[in-house]
């Protein structure tokens, strides 16, 4: 199974929130998700990310692969994505 660290859309109609969470790739991206590792806000003033960062490098640990917005997210909050 190949695990990938991605963006999962919640929220209402034009009101976007973003979980992050582990997914099987092979997943829809709001489908069925393994754990959820944090959140994105982008219309607050600033940004809003909050993440674990404890789960987040387990996942890296045993291989899951981020998005590239994840990846970017990541790096802001000082979490290195290989």
């Amino acid at each position: 199974m190949a695990v990938r660290l991605r963006l999962t859309r919640v929220g209402s109609k034009k009101n976007p929130v973003w979980r992050i969470v582990a997914s099987d790739s092979r997943n829809q991206r709001d489908g069925r998700v393994i754990e959820t590792v944090g959140q994105y806000n982008a219309q607050t003033e600033p940004s809003t990310i909050v993440v674990n960062e404890d789960r987040v490098r387990h996942w890296l640990s045993v291989g899951a692969q981020p998005s590239g917005t994840v990846k970017k997210l990541l790096r802001t909050q000082g979490i290195e994505a290989r």
